[in-house]
């Protein structure tokens, strides 16, 4: 059985429901009599919690777990201490620091947002949300997580697991992502942030405290329902629909693709990358030349290099999954290549060294596959 279904199945029969207006009150203060025994008090950009790494943290935190984050979050920081120093350097140095988090569009925006807060904020992240979410890559939700947890500002987050634990405390059915349901999700979330028996003192520990709920008791599968702070009242537990709320995303069977990509060596046993365009998958970053057959990619290779197509060395297919299909990557392998005499290092082309790939952005199954030794 389950930790849900115990939990409901141990839970005691409802008596006299409380006022709903009573229930949001008591709503945050006891969130955090849990959160200042449980929650997470120790994250890196906690200490210091300064704009700029809460921001950082934040949009390293989108379709991203804590214990992935945090190293890439340190290593950021130690590279690019502040907003200025992100907005200054190039965008493959940011790109490289990001490799591997996935999601490369925010790593875009991110320094897109450092240069335009140079430009129009002195330098700084605004304190205010509409100057905030006019920023690329800062919605509603994001902007008022910094709101309040670097400045204690009052603001309500609605976040994956915010949605989550407001979806089953109050019953709310419908998939969270549809606007009619979000709306009535935000309501519950700004009412609960008006409580008059939350501390404004405490909006930073708050905004964490839901954040560490939803993460740590109230997830996705198996929810620790007996260790809730607010399991009393919570209809889901009561009515025993835990595991239906939130309501998921209509399926949907995700296209699969197929394209095959070309590791090139030569003699100096350098790697012929290629950048991709500035839009779509694996926007700006680097790299193996990519096309979607086998003719497409013989006409490829004829153009850029010298040697023999049909040599190549086939390696074993790579899968990668994206948002929104899935790929299906056939390397092809050649050793000993020369270059053709029209192919010259340019923005989106050059031969890189295996000592220099570490400073450039590369998706991380192409990464993966450049760092193994065979």
């Amino acid at each position: 059985m389950s930790r849900a279904a115990r939990a409901t199945a141990a839970a005691p029969a409802p008596t006299n429901e409380r006022a709903d207006g009573e229930r949001a009150d008591t709503f945050a203060p006891r969130l955090l009599r849990w959160f200042d025994v449980s929650g997470r008090h120790d994250l890196p950009w906690q200490h210091p919690r300064t704009p700029y790494r809460v921001w950082l943290s934040e949009i390293m935190l989108q379709q991203t777990q804590v214990k992935t984050a945090a190293p890439y979050f340190e290593r950021f920081v130690a590279a690019l201490p502040s907003l200025p120093t992100l907005a200054a350097a190039p965008q493959d140095q940011v790109l490289a620091l990001w490799s591997g988090l996935g999601y490369y569009a925010r790593a875009r925006n991110l320094h897109a947002t450092a240069q335009r807060c140079v430009e129009l904020h002195g330098g700084e992240l605004p304190r205010d949300l509409d100057a905030l979410t006019a920023l690329p890559g800062i919605g509603r939700s994001t902007a008022a997580a910094i709101l309040s947890q670097a400045w204690g500002d009052r603001h309500a987050i609605l976040d994956g697991n915010v949605k989550r634990v407001l979806s089953r405390y109050h019953g709310v059915t419908g998939y969270p992502g549809l606007p009619a349901v979000e709306k009535q999700l935000w309501a519950l979330a700004e009412r609960s942030v008006s409580s008059p028996l939350l501390p404004a003192a405490r909006m930073a520990d708050y905004t964490q405290a839901q954040m560490d709920l939803g993460a740590t008791l109230c997830t996705r599968a198996d929810p620790a329902c007996v260790l809730c702070p607010l399991q009393d009242d919570c209809v889901a537990r009561r009515e025993g629909r835990v595991a239906e709320l939130p309501t998921p995303k209509p399926g949907k069977v995700a296209p699969q693709r197929y394209a095959q990509v070309l590791w090139l060596i030569d003699a100096q046993d350098r790697v012929l990358l290629q950048r991709r365009p500035p839009a779509g998958i694996w926007a700006s970053l680097w790299t193996l030349p990519q096309a979607d057959d086998a003719q497409l990619a013989q006409h490829w290779f004829d153009g850029h290099v010298r040697g023999d197509f049909a040599g190549a060395e086939a390696l074993a297919p790579i899968a990668h999954a994206f948002s929104h299909y899935k790929l299906e990557l056939q390397p092809l392998r050649w050793r000993g290549i020369a270059p053709h005499g029209a192919v010259r290092d340019n923005d989106d082309l050059r031969w890189v060294a295996r000592a220099e790939l570490s400073a450039l952005g590369i998706p991380a199954p192409i990464r993966k596959l450049l760092e193994r030794n065979d």
